[in-house]
């Protein structure tokens, strides 16, 4: 472990482990059909570079800097160059629109963005016209130029420290020194009950401590070395989950970074990096599953039988390991040959662990990979936490908890059961929000939102969600008032309910206009009145609400937009419990009448 109370910031733990593993691999990126490295050393050398470039370019500490780019290594060497001289960095999603960007870029005051292909760029350009936003530094030209806005080139910001004395990692490792641990080094905007999103001012100190914790926990894993691990990073950057524990955590224990090429060609690029851990979010989880059983399924016959088997003694062992039989023991053994050998070879075969963050993990999903001899250890948090609060050991691994603290972090249980976490990784504040962070963290202690208890050994475990916010399987924190409210808008609309938390999108449930109804049927000859409940099995009526939601989905965000819709059979009321006598949704009563409904929304097509 390292001595992280003498760890001032990011920066100084990045340049320290710099200087022990030097020579060595430690980014790489596929060009050319190719995977090529950089070492610690080049790594080194250019954050000191595009620091020193940034310098120049007048990006002051306390200066917010937008980072807009694909994962690959310029995102770290920008990340850590940018908290290098105090500066603070704004990641933001690739898949932002024009108007999510606006609103970031307005927010923070970033005065400087930095992105890298030319199709982000030119929304981020658009998104900065009429703001603080005047400079540009591009990894690929991205054509027009909007008056007043000053484009440099990425390579050309590094060659500014060509012609300069004394700028090596040395020099910038130790003026980085006197930045301090509660300094803000970033602002990660996460999406709330609130229609935009809100930036959450995370410090060097808050992130460290998270750093601080999962070394402790890795170190637990059976087999770990520092310097040879091996991490493929493949979540977006911009998320507060991949911005450390894809990171800043790697960097603590010396291991090597692969940069995957695209979740198209995750399973390929797994099999060639063989990575040693992987940290992902439920989605992906679910994805390998159901990728997993549909190759079983295709193939059929024995390989098909023998891989369900697997699964099911497996999943028994881990249960309750004193309920095999002899038979089903012997039975267990040789499935182990037959079957786990090969599919941890499909994972590159050096997997010692998968960790599973950023959204609750399905109990089954979690139980399919344990059965199949895949360690998985799910863990818990949220961005105002640097994010990560917990995480299940390998000796006391329970799928239906988050389990116990990182060091570091103390958890309590408030009198109304929602979780506080206290500790060193509890957020500065949201930016430009005090009362909203006055509500959120009350005497030194972060009130999570979430319900939940602690077991006899001291595990977390997530009973329900105090605040109104869908956590979807890939980790995003979505607002269902917002798209609620955009879709409540078309006129043939009369209620709606999204739904999707754990899950991989939104689905809706939806209760047409009485209004609209009358005039659709009497101009489709459908009969009259406003009932739509004899319309249920009538696709052209279905076909005309999906048209309403669709022309919705064009406002809002990919993670907003509504997959699938389910019309209601009745309209929401007091009368049958659906609404408060104030108007407002009454969730919970709605989802115990349609859930099933709604699940099965996600076995379509």
């Amino acid at each position: 472990m390292l001595a992280y109370e003498s760890i001032p910031n990011l920066p100084t733990l990045f340049f320290e482990r710099a200087s022990k593993f030097k020579d060595t691999p430690f980014l790489w990126a596929k060009s050319d059909g190719r995977w090529r490295p950089s070492t610690w050393k080049q790594v080194a050398e250019r954050v000191t570079k595009f620091a020193y470039g940034l310098k120049q370019l007048g990006v002051k500490p306390g200066d917010r800097v937008l980072i807009v780019s694909e994962n690959r290594p310029e995102w770290m060497i920008t990340d850590l160059a940018i908290m290098a001289i105090g500066a603070v960095a704004v990641p933001a999603y690739t898949t932002n629109t024009v108007s999510n960007h606006r609103h970031i870029i307005q927010d923070s005051g970033a005065t400087l963005a930095i992105c890298s292909l030319a199709p982000l760029s030119q929304r981020v350009m658009q998104a900065a016209e009429g703001s603080d936003l005047k400079t540009l530094i591009t990894m690929e030209w991205p054509g027009s130029l909007p008056q007043g806005l000053k484009l440099h080139g990425w390579d050309d910001v590094l060659g500014m420290a060509e012609r300069a004395k004394g700028i090596t990692p040395t020099a910038l490792a130790e003026e980085s020194k006197a930045i301090k641990r509660d300094t803000m080094a970033a602002i990660i905007y996460t999406s709330g009950t609130s229609a935009e999103p809100t930036g959450v001012m995370l410090s060097h100190g808050n992130m460290l401590c998270n750093v601080m914790g999962a070394e402790e926990f890795l170190h637990t894993l059976p087999g770990l070395k520092e310097g040879e691990e091996v991490f493929l990073s493949f979540l977006p950057l911009s998320h507060s989950y991949e911005h450390t524990v894809g990171q800043f955590v790697p960097i603590s224990i010396g291991a090597q970074v692969y940069y995957a090429e695209s979740i198209d060609k995750l399973a390929q690029n797994i099999i060639e990096v063989q990575p040693t851990i992987m940290t992902a979010v439920p989605r992906l989880y679910e994805n390998m599953r159901a990728k997993i059983l549909r190759g079983a399924a295709a193939v059929g016959g024995t390989k098909e039988k023998f891989l369900l088997r697997a699964v099911e003694l497996g999943s028994k062992r881990y249960e309750d390991p004193d309920s095999l039989t002899l038979m089903e023991k012997i039975q267990d053994a040789a499935l182990s040959f037959l079957v786990r050998r090969k599919v941890k070879q499909r994972f590159g075969g050096r997997l010692k662990a998968f960790v599973s963050g950023g959204a609750p993990l399905n109990y089954d999903v979690g139980l399919f990979f344990l059965g199949l001899g895949l360690r998985i250890l799910q863990g818990y948090g949220q961005t105002e936490s640097a994010p990560v609060v917990s995480v299940n050991r390998v000796e006391m691994n329970d799928l239906t908890t988050v389990g116990p603290p990182l060091m570091g972090v103390e958890v309590k249980i408030a009198d109304d059961g929602e979780i506080l976490v206290r500790g060193e990784l509890v957020m500065l504040g949201y930016w430009n929000d005090p009362d909203r962070t006055a509500e959120t963290i009350k005497d030194g202690w972060l009130h999570t939102g979430d319900i939940g208890e602690l077991d006899s050994k001291g595990r977390i475990r997530i009973t329900d969600r105090k605040k109104d916010i869908i956590v979807n399987s890939g980790g995003d924190n979505i607002s269902p008032q917002r798209i609620e409210g955009v879709i409540a808008l078309q006129p043939e609309i009369g209620q709606v309910m999204v739904y999707g938390d754990k899950r991989p999108h939104i689905v809706a449930l939806i209760v047409p206009d009485t209004e609209w109804v009358k005039d659709w049927r009497k101009n489709n000859q459908k009969g009259s009145g406003g009932d739509w409940q004899s319309l249920l099995d009538d696709a052209s009526f279905e076909k005309a609400v999906r048209a309403a939601v669709d022309r919705a989905n064009a406002e809002l965000s990919i993670i907003e937009k509504v997959r699938r819709i389910l019309i209601a059979e009745e309209p929401f009321s007091v009368e049958n419990g659906m609404l408060t006598p104030s108007m407002k949704s009454r969730r919970h009563i709605i989802k115990q009448s349609y859930q099933d409904r709604l699940e099965a929304l996600y076995g379509k097509g």
